[in-house]
């Protein structure tokens, strides 16, 4: 099962784009994350819809950040993607004639809502400024200057 990297990529971009002195463009964006302008197009269309950045069409136009990293946390992110699927395990038949699949189905149910509402809860907790203050504190401890384009070297 192909795992779903959403969260992680606009986080990554997210981070990215507050450290611009202006607007990113699509194409930059997609260049950074290795994909296409579009996709980068399609998943910053539903966070300007929610209101976590904003775009400016034309010549020097792009994306840029439009909400407080200080109040806005993961799970406002994850919530905004449109709630992708936390885990990638799941029951092997959603309705079972079996009963003993019936009672692996149930434990294992209850199992994955306990750990999807913990991470859930977690996610609630960490805003996009402590993302951003663990990226400075690495940036300085590396002691280098980093642009959009080459912050990907080890």
């Amino acid at each position: 099962m192909r795992r779903d990297s959403r969260l992680s990529g606009v986080l990554h971009v997210l981070l990215h784009m507050a450290e611009q002195p202006g607007p990113a463009t699509s194409e930059t964006l997609a260049r950074a994350m290795g994909t296409n302008p579009v996709v980068i197009r399609r998943i910053m269309a539903g966070l300007r819809d929610q209101g976590f950045v904003r775009s400016e069409k034309g010549h020097g136009g792009g994306w840029t950040v439009a909400c407080d990293f200080e109040q806005v946390t993961l799970r406002d992110i994850y919530d905004a993607l449109g709630k992708p699927e936390l885990l990638a395990m799941g029951n092997r038949t959603e309705a079972p004639g079996c009963l003993v699949e019936q009672a692996v189905n149930a434990a294992l149910g209850e199992a994955f809502d306990k750990a999807e509402a913990l991470l859930l809860s977690e996610f609630g907790q960490i805003t996009l400024a402590a993302l951003s203050a663990d990226f400075h504190t690495r940036l300085a401890e590396r002691g280098g200057f980093l642009t959009l384009e080459n912050n990907h070297a080890a």
